[in-house]
């Protein structure tokens, strides 16, 4: 069975609290652990969700600030002791090089994961797999930024009932499906389109055109909302967004589930956040607190 959800390892910006961690997101996408913005603590946090190292696959770092990237040397470290098989696949600002590699070596360890460097420097496709491509843009904050989108291609989903009409089973399924024809039954004759999923995440920045393009049609957008609407001046002036600018986007891109997080320590009730974004978004709305585990909506019928 396939799992497609985002557990959340904490929601803090800049200063944790007693109930919030800084940063830390990983979203398990089928086959996939993507690791996004790993603050410091996201290795015991991630203990306590239950997640392993070894379900991490990609590292996914927005900017160098502390509360995104503080984690990365337990993180790396615990790959290597728990003798991670498989490539872990390191995604940052190309601009950080240099603070990736202070971290990644920031103490003496035994280093026997095979983590590979693919840094970004340009909006677009930077990776792609079975799960689709991967998508960097840049943001607008005090450092360099980017945030990430994958996409998953629109495909089909088969019928059962049309297959049996047509004496398609077994192996004979597959194949029709890589050829897209098989003696005189074409694809088209036995399913219907199945649009592909995005999921987008969007830390530090102020408002840009990238936050609208990284945010569009996404089934789950999970992007900041450091300040409520009374500051913000205040989240300007830092690089950051509001709840109800986080809302607004999600509105006017058609965001199917909008999670909310990266929350500043000046306020102390969640709900303020919910009602801001309440008020400018009709979709569901998380408002994402340490440990949650928020499920990707199931597909939309047809295209």
């Amino acid at each position: 069975m396939t799992v497609r959800e985002l557990i959340v390892l904490g929601t803090a910006s800049q200063v944790p609290t007693r109930q919030r961690n800084h940063n830390g997101y990983l979203l398990r996408w089928d086959g996939e652990g993507l690791l996004f913005d790993p603050g410091e603590g996201s290795q015991r946090q991630m203990l306590r969700a239950g997640a392993a190292a070894s379900d991490i696959t990609r590292i996914c770092i927005t900017h160098f600030h502390g509360d995104h990237c503080l984690g990365v040397p337990g993180i790396v470290q615990r790959l290597s002791l728990d003798r991670v098989p498989h490539t872990v696949h390191a995604h940052y600002p190309r601009s950080g090089a240099h603070f990736f590699e202070r971290l990644r070596h920031a103490s003496a360890f035994y280093d026997a994961a095979d983590v590979e460097e693919e840094p970004v420097d340009s909006d677009g496709v930077f990776a792609s797999g079975k799960f689709g491509t991967l998508e960097a843009y840049r943001l607008d904050h005090g450092i360099d930024s980017f945030g990430y989108r994958l996409v998953e291609p629109d495909g089909h989903r088969m019928l059962p009932e049309k297959l049996r009409e047509h004496g398609i089973q077994g192996p004979r399924v597959r194949t029709l499906q890589a050829r897209g024809e098989l003696d005189g039954v074409r694809l088209e004759d036995v399913s219907e389109p199945r649009k592909g999923q995005k999921f987008a995440f969007v830390m530090d920045t102020r408002l840009c055109d990238n936050v609208y393009e990284l945010a569009d049609n996404a089934d789950l957008l999970v992007i900041e909302s450091t300040y409520l609407a009374r500051d913000t001046r205040l989240a300007g002036d830092h690089g950051h967004l509001t709840a109800q600018q986080a809302a607004r986007v999600a509105q006017e891109t058609n965001v199917r589930k909008l999670v909310l997080t990266h929350f500043s320590q000046r306020y102390d009730d969640p709900a303020e956040f919910h009602a801001e974004a309440a008020a400018e978004f009709d979709g569901e709305i998380v408002i994402a607190k340490d440990l949650d585990r928020v499920p990707v909506p199931k597909r939309a019928t047809g295209l």
